[in-house]
């Protein structure tokens, strides 16, 4: 489904997307261009949207047949994410992945862009623009950082174990019960970066899993290929691979291999 010529094709568009209607509008915002979507926490900006709508008809066009599923496109019509189950190829984006750093003028944010059929991805592109970071995978041929080939971290005896996990002002009770457990002994755990990120970090071995308990696809879809690609594994709590078609136990990690996602969702559920 995806050649040479159309991964490049594709990484060029990510970029120049984000260059165009994101980058410039980094610390340049006004309060007329963020809004709330479904509460205070929950912000949309121009440059979301402005993004979106030129990956929207930018992508489908390098692949004829295929769909988009972009995450303000679901806010608006939420049976677009029914895409995902179909059979035709279908791009699944985040126009701005931690908007809420994108706002308060952090470099901390992505553009991510997966490329999936029959509920599996083929293909993902990581681009976090402001700290100069490419990363991209193919299902089977391995992830690359800026051109350059990445793996996950291996264990060390001893060392504790490196876990970004959900923030935790959008967890409910029964949630926030479950990440206890990540405060174990052993066991050094941060709130997420933006997932983006977090799964890129996990992929170059720079944390060894992330943990979370919801499912969007646009958030996921990128970084569970990549750390896939990079030599890692993911887990929910049924003891199986995340999907991005939906219907997952959560909480689920992606980890640096999947005894340690396993374990991570243990010491979530309980089984300490």
């Amino acid at each position: 489904m995806i050649d040479d010529a159309l991964f490049k094709a594709v990484e060029v568009a990510v970029r120049a997307v984000a260059e165009a209607e994101v980058v410039p509008r980094w610390r340049q915002l006004t309060a007329a261009d963020i809004s709330h979507k479904t509460g205070p926490g929950d912000l949309v900006t121009v440059a979301d949207r402005e993004a979106e709508a030129r990956l929207t008809e930018e992508l489908p066009a390098l692949l004829p047949g295929s769909v988009v599923v972009g995450e303000e496109a679901v806010h608006a019509d939420p049976s677009v994410l029914r895409r995902i189950a179909g059979g035709d190829p279908v791009w699944i984006v985040d126009p701005v992945d931690g908007t809420a750093n994108f706002v308060a003028g952090r470099p901390e944010f992505a553009t991510l862009v997966a490329l999936a059929q029959d509920g599996e991805v083929h293909a993902s592109w990581t681009y976090v623009p402001r700290l100069g970071l490419m990363a991209t995978a193919r299902r089977g041929a391995g992830a690359l950082l800026n051109g350059e080939p990445i793996r996950t971290a291996k264990a060390v005896e001893g060392a504790a174990l490196r876990v970004a996990t959900s923030q935790f002002s959008f967890l409910d009770e029964q949630e926030r019960r479950q990440f206890e457990g990540l405060g174990s002994d052993g066991v050094t755990a941060r709130q997420c970066t933006c997932a983006g990120l977090d799964y890129l970090e996990v992929a170059r071995g720079a944390l060894d899993a992330v943990a979370f308990t919801w499912e969007s696809p646009w958030d996921h879809a990128a970084g569970v290929l990549l750390v896939g690609e990079a030599g890692g594994a993911g887990v929910t709590a049924a003891g199986e691979p995340f999907r991005i078609a939906g219907g997952n136990a959560f909480p689920f990690s992606v980890a640096r291999d999947e005894a340690t996602a396993r374990r991570v969702v243990g010491l979530m559920v309980g089984d300490r």
